[in-house]
């Protein structure tokens, strides 16, 4: 992983726009990061968690709005917190629980309905009163059926925009340190993930869960761009595949996934940090669930990674070498604060649809204050990892290999 004259002018000035362009895809930077206009909606708040719409882009050429919930900590008078943004995955909303978790960490905290929908207002039930509202946007989640459609009328772009537009609110709430905000999103959150933290430098950190890009390569979603024809599904892949902006991300990464993930499997997680120019940690537990609530909101290594950049607190472990001879293994970390208490080797003898490997997990010789592992491959091992655990058993891995 990475570790931690007038016409001249002119000419220059136009460069610099064709530039800011091509980093913000078809977004308008400009308007996104100014603070949007809200609407309450207290009919919709519950468990001390503000309910509003905030102003969106336009739809097929009419207003539109986003519904979120947002929250702030308790917190000493005069002293700024820090904050997340929220984003959900398919068959999700904003959720309130969510935002409490946040808020119980002294995180202020907003989740955003991506798809043009109204939450629940009942904690911990917010997915069912998911429907649509008066001033919708494009349904989620993909849109591919409608790629054909103006490119300012497809989810995507609404998507992105509502989670920056979210972003700018968030920021300008009173308390809130706006250079101490981070983003996670799950599954189709993951993806938005990607591509918001890509396109919105004003992010301190990201971590998307199971998310990443490379999906015309390997997804849960192959069909649907067969289906689509190859020019349209070129069209989509070269506007809203997350590995059209990675490379322009400015903040620190943690991608968590799982070694069986059905939808974001891990030849296309490897490729999208691949694209990263920043620094990134990875965390893949064996056959991680998928799913919002417990697996993709509780992970423990998001809340250390969002401590250690938010508020200065102990450092993810982070392997610095990894090198093969031969079947043998010899990798060295540094630790830091973190107490490195075991390791193990992942490793898998299947081929195959990376969701049916079956994987197993053997423990290996580590040395945390020397800070190495040394491990033997299975002669039958078609790919290996590593996972170092610590004290708080947090996981941090190594890149997979093929063999």
């Amino acid at each position: 992983m990475k570790r931690y004259g007038v016409m001249l002018a002119g000419m220059v000035c136009a460069a610099a726009v064709r530039v800011l362009a091509q980093q913000a895809g078809p977004w308008d930077r400009e308007a996104l990061f100014k603070v949007p206009q809200v609407f309450d909606a207290p009919e919709y708040a519950t468990n001390g968690v503000k309910a509003v719409f905030y102003e969106g882009v336009p739809y097929q050429g009419k207003p539109t709005r986003v519904f979120a919930y947002y929250g702030l900590p308790e917190a000493a008078p005069g002293k700024k917190v820090p904050a997340m943004v929220l984003v959900h995955g398919g068959g999700g909303s904003a959720f309130i629980r969510w935002v409490k978790l946040w808020n119980s960490r002294g995180y202020a905290a907003i989740s955003m309905d991506t798809c043009g929908a109204v939450s629940g207002n009942a904690y911990g039930q917010e997915q069912k009163g998911h429907v649509r509202h008066a001033w919708a946007g494009p349904a989620g989640w993909g849109g591919f059926d409608k790629a054909g459609d103006p490119v300012t009328d497809q989810w995507t772009y609404h998507a992105v925009a509502a989670v920056l537009r979210g972003h700018s609110l968030l920021r300008s709430l009173p308390g809130v340190d706006p250079d101490r905000v981070g983003i996670t999103g799950i599954s189709w959150g993951g993806y938005l993930t990607c591509i918001a933290a890509s396109v919105d430098d004003r992010f301190a950190f990201a971590v998307p869960v199971y998310g990443c890009g490379f999906l015309g390569d390997n997804s849960a979603w192959l069909g649907n761009f067969t289906a689509m024809g190859a020019e349209r599904a070129k069209r989509w892949l070269g506007l809203w595949d997350p590995s059209a902006y990675l490379a322009q991300a400015k903040m620190p990464f943690l991608w968590v996934d799982g070694s069986n993930d059905f939808a974001y499997p891990m030849d296309s997680l490897q490729k999208s940090y691949h694209m990263l120019k920043t620094p990134y940690a990875l965390c893949v537990r064996l056959r991680m669930p998928h799913g919002h609530g417990a697996p993709g909101e509780n992970p423990k290594e998001i809340y250390a990674f969002a401590e250690h950049f938010a508020r200065g607190g102990k450092a993810l472990p982070e392997f610095t070498s990894v090198k093969r001879e031969g079947r043998q293994v010899t990798a060295t970390f540094g630790s830091g604060p973190c107490t490195v208490v075991r390791a193990e080797l992942n490793y898998t003898a299947d081929k195959g649809a990376w969701k049916e490997r079956k994987w197993e997990a053997l423990p290996v010789t580590s040395d945390s204050c020397a800070g190495t592992v040394t491990a033997d491959i299975p002669e039958n091992a078609t790919v290996y990892y590593l996972n170092l655990f610590t004290e708080e058993d947090l996981v941090v891995s190594s890149e997979h290999e093929e063999l």
